[in-house]
């Protein structure tokens, strides 16, 4: 008997490849079809291609699901040269590669599969496709690595992770950073369904593979410094400004005895944190955002976070609270990310928030 969501992975990885062939395919290329949205953030090409090849993937092969994605149509419709670079990019396919996911069959279809994933929110109850097309566009800008996200939740809760990076070596060592792309590797997918542990494989060679190892770290003292085992960093230095204080994260990490090799691994883009969570690159994150105004978006966690649950972590918010995956395309009922082996978590937690008391940001704290 197959294992519960067998098929659901199994086109995943299809869909990754092509995905992967897709934003590899112009990745060196000096224009690669770039627009700024309302956000200041960039998209590119790559982004809305692989958007359409996903939606229209797995609204073909799932049509009662609810599909969410980051990007919507509305600057293809405006720029027609634009959107001939698109439909270009997903003509250019591999014929191999169709046969594993499916196209949009138009110019006009593939704008209207982005904006069904673009104007769609998590669903409450029932099933729910998470996509990132292209995490880290920043990063993918600048030939960087980056990963396409694909996540599934059922009533709201996180039950499949299929995580493509396409230049990352499934070897990776750490500290990993942004520019330590593989060039030569093919990248890997990074995946994890419930209960099931997380794995990776390769993306050119599926029986190149292998079960990740679960986070090894004892309970930690009430001061939050675990005796036995190195708190090693997963975050960001670099290309973002959405944090408090590079200084406050810097100041958790010294609180842990983390100090000397903080930031450990320093990378943009949130799936591929997650994933190098995963991949036992580090086994702790601290994210605290600028302002309570200021929420993550779903598509950069959902799916991407149970990697590192598969592997032993625990994931709350800087409040101590579970993530909700169902408060819309933004995070809006949690505040920042607190991620740890699941038997040091609460002692991370308890430091977080009394720096966050000390340097006058207790408010932040507040329910």
């Amino acid at each position: 008997m197959a294992k519960p969501y067998a098929h659901e992975l199994t086109l995943s990885f299809g869909a990754l490849r092509a995905a992967a062939q897709l934003s590899q395919s112009i990745i060196g290329s000096r224009d690669k079809g770039t627009l700024e949205k309302d956000d200041l953030s960039p998209v590119t090409v790559a982004d809305f291609a692989v958007q359409a090849l996903l939606t229209a993937t797995f609204a073909r092969a799932f049509p009662g699901d609810t599909i969410v994605g980051e990007e919507d149509a509305s600057g293809l419709r405006e720029n027609s040269t634009l959107l001939k670079r698109v439909w270009a990019l997903l003509q250019g396919l591999d014929a191999r590669l169709r046969q594993e996911c499916t196209l949009p069959s138009s110019p006009e279809h593939m704008c209207e599969l982005i904006d069904l994933a673009g104007s769609s929110k998590p669903a409450i109850t029932g099933r729910t496709w998470i996509f990132d097309p292209i995490d880290g566009t920043k990063t993918y800008l600048r030939g960087q690595l980056y990963a396409i996200n694909i996540g599934l939740l059922v009533d709201g809760q996180q039950m499949l992770g299929s995580i493509g990076c396409p230049n990352l070596s499934m070897e990776a060592t750490a500290p990993l950073n942004n520019a330590d792309v593989d060039v030569e590797g093919g990248g890997c997918i990074v995946y994890a369904v419930r209960g099931q542990g997380a794995h990776v494989r390769s993306i050119r060679d599926g029986n190149l593979s292998r079960r990740l190892h679960a986070q090894q770290a004892a309970a930690a003292d009430e001061d939050g410094k675990d005796r036995t085992q190195a708190y090693r960093f997963v975050t960001c230095v670099s290309l973002v400004d959405s944090a408090l204080d590079d200084r406050l994260h810097g100041e958790i990490a010294a609180r842990l005895d983390a100090a000397a090799s903080f930031p450990g691994c320093d990378l943009v883009p949130w799936v591929l944190r997650w994933a190098a969570l995963a991949l036992g690159l580090g086994n702790t994150t601290v994210w605290v955002y600028k302002s309570r105004g200021r929420y993550a978006k779903v598509w950069d966690h959902a799916g991407a976070v149970l990697l590192f649950e598969e592997t032993g972590g625990k994931v709350t918010d800087v409040l101590g609270r579970d993530l909700n995956w169902t408060a819309g395309r933004k995070m809006e009922r949690n505040f920042g990310f607190v991620a740890a082996a699941e038997t040091a978590h609460a002692g991370v937690l308890a430091v977080v928030q009394q720096v966050l008391r000390e340097k006058g940001h207790g408010d932040m704290l507040l329910l």
